[in-house]
This record gives structure tokens, sequence and C-alpha cells, in this order.
């Protein structure tokens, strides 16, 4: 019997019997041993999912669209029946894909509400004979989890020091010895100030930058001191989420100092191989910030290959800038350590101690 046939012996009302659901606590946690199935819209994938969640839409971009606008005009039993009328011809495909995606024979699913869509399909694998488990409130239930989790109290600590100083470099070397860290511009693919956006790609979504903060933050250990780098709220444009943010602005600083030498190698090693057009972009954005004259020198220094006399203008734009945003902390709550003339290993060993 074919399976789109067999369906037809059932009611909507044992079809949901069969359907076993479980909250989103007891979804991160079984999360870690069976795999996720995603059968929300390719779209709605892409703008921000669970970390592993596989995608196997049960309606496509435009299907949904239409199946969506069939809702809205007639109700949902004509929606039904356009959204079957859809996806009839392709249930064995989805089936199949459902049986790879689950070599143990159990599946999570989930789709936005935890409703029509993954309903049907974790019968589909149910009637197979494998074991699916719906997430109840589905995705939007763990973007709820993504929200409060900024809310809850982290032991921070925040790396600061004037642009040059290494903190990427540092904050990696901390991870190297075993400390605790999150990376916010790696997870927001962007290095934070003009210059950031070159060689880092396209940034992720609004969506998708929380859920890989939010992924980060389960992984710690609330007992040590998580390390992050002192940021401005904003990385390229994605926002740090404003509980977290709010932690971050009372947390303790710890300020490294570099030389000015030091910090210039620093900037050369990160962009200095960078095509001189992204660069003149770049200074250009900070254009009004520098000042005509400095900005006209800067951009000529560039079109004549002379990197590093660029951006010993361009620091001092920055360095005025840091100065300004941390005049507004709270100075007892500020440490700074001469980290001259120290490898980036030795710096992280000397904070770990700390």
């Amino acid at each position: 019997m074919r399976a789109d046939l067999g369906l037809l012996f059932f009611s909507p009302k044992s079809i949901l019997q069969m359907v076993k659901k479980i909250p989103i606590d007891q979804f991160l946690l079984l999360r870690k041993v069976v795999p996720i199935i995603d059968v929300r819209s390719q779209g709605e994938y892409l703008e921000g999912h669970i970390t592993g969640a596989l995608n196997i839409p049960i309606l496509d971009n435009d299907a949904r669209k239409i199946v969506g606008t069939v809702y809205k005009q007639h109700g949902r039993q004509t929606a039904v029946l356009k959204g079957l009328e859809l996806t009839g011809p392709h249930m064995n495909t989805l089936l199949r894909k459902g049986i790879k995606a689950s070599p143990d024979g159990r599946a999570l699913v989930h789709c936005w509400r935890g409703g029509m869509r993954s309903e049907f399909f974790s019968f589909l694998l149910h009637y197979y004979g494998y074991e699916a488990i719906v997430l109840e409130g589905g995705y939007k239930a763990y973007r709820g989890a993504v929200h409060q989790s900024f809310q809850e109290n982290y032991p921070i600590k925040l790396l600061s020091g004037k642009t040059g100083s290494g903190k990427t470099e540092i904050l990696a070397a901390l991870h190297h010895v075993g400390a605790q860290i999150i990376d916010l511009e790696g997870l927001a693919q962007h290095r934070g100030s003009s210059f950031g956006a070159i060689g880092m790609g396209q940034q992720p979504t609004q969506e998708a930058f929380e859920n890989s903060l939010f992924e980060a933050l389960t992984t710690m250990d609330r007992t040590r001191t998580i390390w992050i780098e002192d940021e401005s709220r904003v990385i390229g444009d994605k926002v740090i989420p404003e509980g977290l943010w709010n932690q971050m602005k009372q947390a303790p600083v710890v300020e490294v100092q570099r030389t000015d030498a030091e910090r210039l190698n620093q900037i050369l090693h990160d962009y200095g191989h960078f095509p001189v057009t992204d660069l003149r972009t770049a200074m250009e954005r900070i254009g009004k910030r520098l000042g005509p004259q400095h900005v006209k020198q800067a951009l000529i220094h560039l079109d004549n290959h002379e990197i590093h006399a660029a951006f010993e203008i361009a620091l001092g734009y920055y360095d005025r800038a840091y100065a300004y945003l941390l005049s507004k902390r709270n100075h007892e709550q500020i440490q700074s350590i001469d980290c001259s003339a120290i490898d980036y290993s030795s710096i992280a060993m000397k904070l770990k101690e700390m």
C-alpha cells in the first residue's frame, strides 16, 4: 500500500495520539544524542535554526506562501487540503530523507510552533516504524529559551585594550590554556571596527547570531570566569542582546596595555595583506571622524602602499574613541596590566592566574 493512501485509514485524532511531544528543556537535553529535523521552509531555516538541525521542508518557500494565503482567505481546512495537494507527490521523498536523517530510528522534529507540519512529518516517520518526537511549541519555544538565557547571570570578565592590542588572539590563547571564552566577533563574523568586515564574509542574521551566542553560553560553567572582549553593543550590524549587554556594562574589566609599535604590527598582520581598495573604503568610512586632512593623507599613504603610515593615522581616531568608551565605565572596576614585550600565550597565563 502506498504511504499516502495508507494515511487515509487514520483520523486526525488518531494521528495526534501517535505524536509524542516534549518541552524545550527536555528537547535541549535529548538533542545531544538524537538528530534534529527542521521541517520549516528553506527561508525560515536560513533566517535562523537550531545548531545541528537538518532542514527537510514539508513545504518549500513558494508552497508555504500559497498555503498561508489560502489559510487567511479560506480557513484551516481548505489550507490543509492545499498543503496535501502540494506535499502529496513528494511524500515518498520526504519520508526517505527522514529515514536517512534518523540512522538509529529516532528523530526530534520541529516546525515553527510545533503544529501541523511537525505533526504530519512525525506521523510519517511513526507510520514507517521510527520514533519521532516533536518539540512542543516548535522553533518558537527554542527562541524563547534563547531570549531567556540572556537574562540569566554569568560570571563575566571583560578583556579590554586599545585597537591592535591583540584581544582576539589573547582570547584564543585563554581558551587554549583552559579558560572559558565567548568570542563575540567570531560569532558575529566581524571585527567590530570600520575595517572589521574585511575578509570576514557575510555576517549571519541577527537571529542566527543570537542562536550561536545562546549555544556558546549553554556550554559555560557558571562557577568559573567567562572572558568576553570589551565591545560596543553593535558589532558590524549585529546587536548584542540587551540582557547580556547590561551584564557586560557592569562586569569587571581587565585592560591589557601594549606599545604603539606592537599594536601597529598586529593591525598590519590583521589587515595589511588585503586589497588596498578594501582598505580605502574602510578608511573613507571614518573620514569625518579623522578629519579631512588626516583622511586625505591616510588615503595617499594607502595608494602608495604605505600601509603602516596609513594605519598610524587611523589609530589616532581609534585611541580617542577607546578613551571615550573607557571613561563611561566605573574606574574602580578597571584593572590595567602592562603586557608589553610579552607573547599572547604568556599574557593568557597571566590573566588566568588572576
